[in-house]
């Protein structure tokens, strides 16, 4: 504290100065929050994908039957429960350092959508596998398939048409969408203003683990049959990019690893098509427009023999 004579107006006043040094190390503080790298959750969220994920119908497929009965739940299965728990945590984990919070309604609704759609998939996809250990072929359809066509009575073949729907379409929809949005809102909060930002470089290690995740998600959009989903997503992501780099945003450096993650993901699932575009077999499983083939029928028409 100090004082101050003003001249003319009596004694001298004392004056408390009050020092802005706490605030500036907040700010600067927020700031470095903002360019550091989430090292743990992506790191953990790629291994979850890969090993929960990814790995879980190559354990399905692989591990002995004797292990896991066809009328028991399998490794796999156990592998995709722990997907369903760990990746929206780390959803979560991820939302709640975003820069600029998202909705907390948005964040829940998804969370909650997601886990019920992986839930649905969870119980289609382990009467699938089951069915692959029987003689189910996945390149071809439901009713074209040989040990459908022995079903009796043939009405059975409709109650397994619905258990794909809920495992290829409604369970991916409702698992896939909400995964997406979540991170379309994580990418909408990492933008910061041109004149704060700080280039933070990237590694040797944060290349390699961008790729290794986009070759994840190439997996996740051709076997999931999501690509229209995904298309909208990248639409949208690069939509918001032009907007605020127009108001004079920049993205930091876990904004710049999505966007590159999903951009290597696009060319991946381009090559991939342009490998198998003249495929007959794979073209009769996949009409219409937007012709993505799943990894998993590849390997049963081509690989497995």
């Amino acid at each position: 504290m100090e004082t101050r004579h003003r001249p003319g107006h009596g004694p001298e006043v004392p004056v408390i100065r009050v020092e802005a040094e706490g605030y500036d190390d907040k700010k600067t503080d927020r700031k470095r929050h903002t360019d550091r790298f989430h090292w743990d959750i992506w790191l953990f969220l790629a291994l979850d994908n890969w090993i929960f994920d990814f790995g879980r119908p190559i354990a399905a497929l692989f591990v002995p039957l004797e292990w896991s009965p066809l009328n028991k739940p399998s490794i796999g299965d156990y592998f995709h429960m722990a997907y369903n728990v760990i990746t929206p945590f780390c959803l979560l984990k991820l939302l709640d350092r975003c820069p600029r919070k998202p909705s907390s309604t948005l964040v829940y609704l998804s969370i909650i959508t997601f886990v019920m759609g992986a839930s649905i998939h969870l119980v289609g996809d382990s009467v699938d596998h089951r069915l692959v250990h029987l003689g189910y072929q996945l390149h071809l359809s439901v009713r074209d398939n040989p040990i459908m066509q022995r079903l009796q009575p043939p009405q059975l073949i409709d109650s397994f048409e619905l258990l794909y729907s809920y495992d290829e379409e409604i369970g991916h929809l409702m698992w896939y969408i909400p995964f997406f949005i979540s991170l379309v809102l994580y990418f909408v909060g990492c933008f910061k203003s041109k004149h704060d930002a700080t280039r933070t470089r990237s590694g040797v290690t944060w290349w390699l683990l961008m790729l290794v995740s986009a070759v994840y998600y190439w997996y996740l959009v051709t076997e999931g049959q999501i690509f229209s989903v995904y298309a909208l997503t990248c639409a949208a992501m690069c939509m918001t990019v032009i907007v605020q780099r127009s108001r004079g945003n920049v993205l930091d450096i876990n904004g710049r690893f999505l966007l590159y993650t999903f951009a290597t993901t696009m060319a991946l699932t381009a090559a991939w098509v342009a490998f198998l575009w003249s495929d007959p077999v794979l073209r009769a499983k996949y009409p219409g427009l937007i012709y993505v083939p799943e990894p998993w029928s590849y390997y049963t028409l081509h690989v497995k023999k």
